[in-house]
C-alpha cells in the first residue's frame, strides 16, 4: 500500500443520501466496483485498487459532497495547530477501528477538511491514474488568512500562477508544495483559488476533488447521460483538459483529461 508523507492527500469520499444510487453512478463513471465496509460505508475500487469510498448520509442536515483527507502521523499535533491557526474543529480525533484515526476541520474562511493517521489503512492504493483521485484545491473568499493557515498548520510553500498568457491569467491562484520540497508545479499536491464576487454571495468555501480520466468531454457527456450536470464544460487548462460535475445527488467534483507528452505518454 502507498506511504504518504505528512499533509499529502491520502483519501477521499463522498457522502450521499442514497448509497446504492452512488455507487451505480460512480461505477458506470468510472468503472468502479464496491465492497462493503462498516455501516453505510462502502469502499471503492478501480482496478482492484482502492480508490476512495462512498457512505450513506445519517442525517438529512449533512452536506452531499465528496471530502478530502490530509495525511498526518500526529493527529493530536494537527488539532492543536489549527485552532493555534484560527481553524475550528468539527469532528475531533475518533478511531476507524484498525484503520487510522481521522478528524475533521474547518479552515478560517469555512472549507472543511479531514485528517487521517494511517493505521492498517494508509489512503489510496491508486492516484494520478485514470479512474483516480488527481488534485485538489480549496475555494474561498478569505485568501490572506487561508494561505497563512495552510502554510503554518501544515507547512506548505506556496506557488502564485499568475503568468501573463496562461488559464490562470487574471486569476488569483497558489499551488501549495509540501515543506522540504522546491515549490512549484512538479511538487504540487493542491491549489487555493478564490471565490469571486462574480458567484452568489451565499456559495460557501470548499474543496474540489479532482479525477483523472482518459477523455474529458467523453466523462462529461456520460456524466449527463447518468443523471448527473455539468457545472463547468470541459477547457483547456496548462496541465491538461478539465470540467466540473455533479452526480445525480449534487455531489460536486471535477475531472482532468492530463496532457499527452511527446512520447505519446500521460503526463501525470
Amino acid at each position: 500500500m502507498a506511504a504518504f508523507a505528512p499533509s499529502v492527500p491520502c483519501w477521499v469520499d463522498a457522502r450521499l443520501p442514497d448509497l446504492e444510487a452512488g455507487k451505480r453512478f460512480y461505477g458506470e463513471l468510472f468503472g468502479w466496483t464496491f465492497r462493503a465496509g462498516e455501516g453505510p460505508y462502502a469502499d471503492a475500487y478501480s482496478g482492484g485498487r482502492l480508490v476512495g469510498a462512498l457512505s450513506a448520509k445519517r442525517d438529512g442536515r449533512m452536506p452531499t459532497g465528496w471530502e478530502i483527507y490530509f495525511a498526518t502521523d500526529d493527529i493530536a499535533a494537527d488539532t492543536a495547530r489549527i485552532r493555534a491557526a484560527g481553524g475550528q474543529m468539527v469532528t475531533e480525533p475518533v478511531p476507524a477501528g484498525r484503520a487510522g484515526v481521522l478528524a475533521q476541520a474547518a479552515d478560517p474562511g469555512g472549507a472543511v477538511f479531514g485528517l487521517w493517521q494511517a493505521g492498517d489503512r494508509a489512503g489510496f492504493e491508486k492516484r494520478n491514474e485514470p479512474g483516480s483521485f488527481c488534485w485538489t484545491e480549496v475555494y474561498t473568499r478569505r485568501r490572506d488568512e487561508v494561505d497563512a493557515f495552510y502554510e503554518s498548520v501544515f507547512g506548505y510553500r506556496g506557488t502564485d500562477m499568475d503568468d501573463p498568457g496562461t488559464a490562470e491569467s487574471g486569476l488569483d491562484f497558489r499551488m501549495w508544495s509540501p515543506a522540504g520540497t522546491q515549490p512549484g508545479p512538479d511538487t504540487a499536491i493542491g491549489g487555493r483559488s478564490v471565490i469571486t464576487d462574480a458567484f452568489p454571495a451565499e456559495m460557501p468555501s470548499y474543496f474540489l476533488t479532482y479525477f483523472a480520466v482518459e477523455d474529458c468531454n467523453r466523462t462529461a457527456g456520460h456524466t449527463v447521460r447518468l443523471g448527473g450536470r455539468i457545472s463547468a464544460p470541459p477547457f483547456d487548462i496548462p496541465h491538461g483538459r478539465t470540467a466540473v460535475l455533479q452526480d445525480d445527488q449534487g455531489a460536486v467534483f471535477a475531472v482532468l483529461q492530463p496532457p499527452v507528452s511527446e512520447k505519446g505518454q500521460s503526463e501525470l
